[in-house]
């Protein structure tokens, strides 16, 4: 079988989480390359990995390497720099959220893959969490009868490196973070509907002295099918990482998570390794969780993408479903700043969402 070979740019957290997916899940794709900006930890990830490449200059390894995807794990400041350098080397695309910094930087990506005729994939997990998709399919078979509410939640005390802390590199706090999860998985169970409106209140409540970004944020979206959508996002959460959704319809109800409804309860005296993403300590009781990559969606995802680029299909989730995650970012940004529900379309200059919020502050 002739393999996918894909490079992937990063040495951090989610791209350990890419190439245990890639290694373990998808036997067509071959990462063939890594970048990092360090070239010490390109090293030191290509060795790791066993990745016959490595490179510290972005530019070289597209002339360079021959490979047909490029998998970007970079910081969000890079997203649009680096997509449109890959698209005009005629390599397709995955990106991890959010897609960009800013609207002008998306609608930029997306107007630049399409005149290179290369896919944009956007790497939203949660359209492919075995557990969330079940939950959207019982919704199909009207289990739940007519949905009037969604619920979606991601909390945990916060981001592994030290770059999500700075809204320069990062546009925002958890919002740019982990609430554009909740607000892609949203439009994929409403079959993308329009949004209608949005409403949030957001503060900075345990990271104070480290972050000028919000790290807890609720946000409410109307949409236009009368839908009720709350997001909750957190960095001020302890005891790990918690991640689920609730869905309420006419004539039912689903309650579905991801890590600790995945996970051996478990009591140690002493501790141990592992328990789960952002578990403070293993000792006492704690959430043991299993195959945690597989459960959040990364392999069916990648995999997915993969197969879009070998088949020449086009992806259940696209730039553009990264651009109208982002607007809503920027709608809820500008809400808490005017403490007033934002209706959308809505567009603004600003250098990054998150002035909306601090510049009325």
């Amino acid at each position: 079988m002739t393999r996918t070979k894909v490079a992937i740019l990063g040495a951090g957290f989610i791209t350990d989480v890419h190439m245990e997916s890639y290694h373990r899940f998808i036997p067509e794709a071959e990462v063939v390359a890594v970048y990092a900006r360090n070239p010490e930890k390109a090293k030191a990830f290509a060795e790791k990995y066993n990745i016959p490449n490595w490179f510290s200059d972005v530019d070289e390894l597209l002339a360079a390497s021959d490979c047909e995807v490029v998998d970007i794990c970079l910081p969000n400041y890079l997203h649009a720099e680096v997509t449109i350098k890959a698209a005009r080397a005629g390599k397709h695309i995955i990106i991890e959220k959010p897609l960009a910094v800013t609207l002008e930087e998306a609608d930029e990506m997306i107007a630049v893959c399409k005149q290179q005729n290369v896919k944009l994939m956007y790497a939203e997990e949660l359209c492919f969490a075995p557990k969330y998709e079940r939950a959207r399919h019982l919704v199909k078979e009207g289990a739940v009868g007519e949905v009037y509410m969604l619920k979606q939640s991601e909390k945990h005390s916060g981001p592994h490196t030290d770059w999500f802390y700075d809204i320069e590199l990062a546009g925002g706090g958890v919002l740019m973070d982990m609430g554009c999860h909740a607000l892609g998985w949203f439009r994929w169970m409403t079959g993308h509907a329009k949004v209608k409106s949005v409403y949030a209140t957001m503060a900075t409540v345990f990271h104070k002295g480290r972050t000028k970004g919000e790290d807890n944020a609720v946000v409410v979206v109307e949409l236009e099918n009368g839908v009720t959508c709350v997001a909750e996002n957190s960095w001020a959460k302890h005891g790990g990482m918690d991640d689920r959704c609730e869905i309420y319809g006419t004539g039912g109800v689903i309650y579905a998570d991801l890590f600790m409804g995945n996970s051996a309860v478990t009591y140690s005296r002493e501790g141990y390794g592992y328990a789960m993403e952002k578990a403070d300590t293993t000792a006492g009781w704690t959430f043991t969780i299993f195959e945690e990559v597989f459960n959040q969606g990364y392999p069916h995802e990648l995999k997915h993408f993969i197969e879009c680029v070998r088949e020449d299909k086009m992806p259940l989730v696209t730039g553009e479903d990264g651009r109208a995650v982002l607007e809503m970012i920027y709608a809820a940004y500008a809400s808490a700043g005017e403490g007033k529900k934002i209706n959308l379309p809505f567009s603004s200059k600003v250098n990054k969402p998150v002035d909306l919020w601090l510049n009325a502050k």
